[in-house]
């Protein structure tokens, strides 16, 4: 009955996430904490749990994403290359630093950020790339792959919302920038999962089904289903409205981030 709730999750998600055009992070973090806090799992970890399993799920989802994009000729792997060192040890590093917050703080942080992505994603300005701009040293590029590591950990995303707008910044064309993100999203996906199952076995508290704060029933049910489902949600997308498509969905994040902005002043 668990392994089913979880494909059904994994079903919901991966349909939201070809409709909308965006990750999953987003989505199943939130449907996780609810399953997670309706089965009673100690309060102190159920954050941490849902972002481990998020991050999880996203390894499986990015192979499939990134062979696409490779086949169109939109990743920039020279630019994935420079940024793959810091997005690995970032989103490791993300994986402590979400360990040490606690869980109220966790949905703060995670609130907030749903609330930012709803707006920009509301607002729906067109990014305009400045051809003339260039994408700064190797080194720098490293470091920025660190930044955009630390923060897609600790929000359990894959980072397209902090990858493609860095690149746009930089020149980037659109659909290169969106193809070099979803390459980035297995690093950072790999070390932020492997991270959250490192740092989650140090915990004193047992999480039945898990490896550290990686549910293996949930990895499992979400990422066989998500992988289906995208592609039913993706051809969805190309027959309704992109633009009312995104303000449902800004809407759906807002909501999300009331309820854990919320959630973390009432803990």
């Amino acid at each position: 009955m668990e392994l089913i709730i979880y494909l059904a999750i994994g079903a919901i998600a991966g349909f939201a996430a070809g409709l909308f055009g965006v990750g999953g992070g987003l989505i199943i973090v939130p449907i996780l904490y609810v399953v997670f806090t309706q089965m009673n799992y100690d309060p102190t970890v159920i954050m941490h749990l849902a972002l481990g399993t998020s991050l999880a799920t996203i390894v499986v989802t990015s192979i499939s994403s990134v062979s696409a994009h490779h086949k169109k000729g939109a990743v920039l792997w020279p630019v994935f290359k420079n940024l793959a060192p810091g997005l690995v040890l970032g989103s490791f590093f993300g994986a402590w630093v979400a360990g040490l917050l606690t869980g109220a703080n966790l949905q703060l942080l995670i609130g907030a950020f749903a609330i930012w992505v709803a707006y920009k994603m509301f607002k729906g300005a067109q990014v305009q790339v400045d051809p003339s701009k260039q994408l700064p040293s190797a080194r720098l590029q490293m470091l920025a792959g660190g930044g955009i590591g630390v923060a897609s950990a600790i929000f359990g995303i894959g980072g397209g919302s902090l990858t493609v707008p860095f690149l746009n910044k930089c020149g980037v064309v659109m659909q290169k920038a969106v193809g070099t993100s979803a390459a980035c999203g297995l690093p950072i996906a790999l070390a932020g999962a492997f991270g959250f199952m490192f740092f989650g076995a140090q915990s004193t508290i047992a999480i039945p089904n898990a490896v550290g704060f990686v549910h293996i029933y949930a990895f499992v049910g979400i990422s066989v289903m998500s992988f289906i489902t995208a592609k039913l949600g993706a051809k969805v997308a190309h027959i309704l409205s992109p633009a009312a498509l995104k303000k449902c969905f800004a809407l759906l994040l807002v909501l999300i981030g009331i309820y854990f902005v919320s959630q973390g002043f009432l803990a």
